[in-house]
């Protein structure tokens, strides 16, 4: 039988580094979990931005995040929710909200610098946004590297046969650049998946005749683990782990390195 893996990114291929910003305090945090921050409210969506936070530099950074989006007609996707909502409701927000300002992007720059000097991965900003409120009420700039046996691991199971996809909530951009350096087919590669995208992927696959493994690490893979034939929960990314997300897993391992040893 064919055999496919898909793959989360951050936390999962990429040692993640987050800087998260709230936007009324002005307050700073590299230890919040966006996902769960979303998940423990019923209003809010994760926006995720498709642009390289690197161009923000040149600009005003009291330019507002909304005239940004409407100048250079940025394109955006919605990755996680804890609400029901459309890209026009999301758009309409966007594209007039007052208050969120590039140094609420930037302001997280130095931070991540010292964790990542060349910021060369999951480079790229997103937003929380508080549906019912219609405002920006967090900023978020993230970069990543690879966990150390990414690389070695990917190529081992592509010399098996096994087929590698790549399903993230992360910007699109940075998912193909990935893509490239694994040596993964970019048709492989989805960027800025939804939960319910990532579980598309996987389905699609089934429906291909492929028996199908899902490695993640957050809740926004819960979906896909529940319609894989394996589910494998990885805790390399070193975060608290939801058990909404522990209770749908078949396997849980602690380095990447050990899908190897699992057989399906």
């Amino acid at each position: 039988m064919k055999k496919a893996i898909v793959f989360d990114n951050s936390g999962t291929l990429l040692e993640r580094y987050r800087v998260i910003k709230d936007v009324s305090t002005g307050e700073l945090f590299t230890d919040v979990n966006s996902l769960h921050l979303i998940d423990s409210m019923d209003s809010l969506a994760l926006v995720v931005l498709q642009f390289n936070t690197n161009c923000l530099l040149n600009l005003d950074s009291n330019t507002l995040i909304s005239d940004v989006i409407k100048q250079h007609n940025i394109d955006f996707d919605v990755s996680f929710t804890s609400c029901e909502t459309t890209k026009e409701e999301v758009t309409d927000i966007l594209e007039n909200e007052n208050q969120a300002t590039i140094s609420d992007i930037t302001d997280g720059f130095t931070i991540l610098k010292e964790k990542i000097p060349k910021m060369e991965l999951c480079n790229g900003p997103a937003v929380i946004i508080d549906i019912n409120k219609n405002k920006i009420v967090y900023t978020i700039t993230s970069a990543g590297k690879l966990f150390s046996e990414v690389i070695d691991t990917i190529k081992i199971l592509q010399s098996r046969g096994i087929e590698i996809y790549i399903a993230s909530g992360d910007r699109k951009g940075a998912i193909n650049k990935l893509a490239e350096i694994l040596n993964v087919n970019k048709k492989h590669a989805f960027g800025t998946v939804s939960p319910k995208g990532k579980c598309k992927v996987v389905r699609c696959l089934k429906d291909r005749g492929y028996k199908v493994m899902m490695v993640g690490d957050g809740l926004n893979d819960v979906l896909a683990f529940n319609n894989a034939d394996v589910s494998v929960l990885t805790v390399e990314q070193e975060e608290e782990v939801s058990p909404k997300l522990i209770n749908k897993t078949d396997y849980v391992i602690q380095k990447i390195s050990e899908v190897i040893s699992i057989d399906f």
